[in-house]
């Protein structure tokens, strides 16, 4: 895929169109991308988050098959 290409079509056609629906997608999709989900998240996940950052750092994992094979049972 020509990335240029793509953009100009899609500008070609977002000046072409009249469509408030398709415009206001258009807006959203571009103010998803710049929003950081991080920020959104309760603090209670955010520092769930970073306890398992800390724990990977210091080497505290249990490997994918040791916990498959534990909670087999329940899946």
């Amino acid at each position: 895929m020509d990335v240029q290409i793509e953009k100009i079509a899609l500008a070609k056609r977002l000046l072409e169109t009249d469509d408030e629906a398709v415009l206001l997608q258009i807006k959203e999709i571009f103010e998803s991308n710049d929003k950081d989900f991080w920020n959104d998240l309760p603090d209670h996940v955010k520092a769930g988050i970073e306890r398992g950052r800390k724990q990977a750092a210091e080497g505290k994992l249990t490997p994918n098959d040791e916990v498959m094979k534990k909670y087999a049972k329940y899946l």
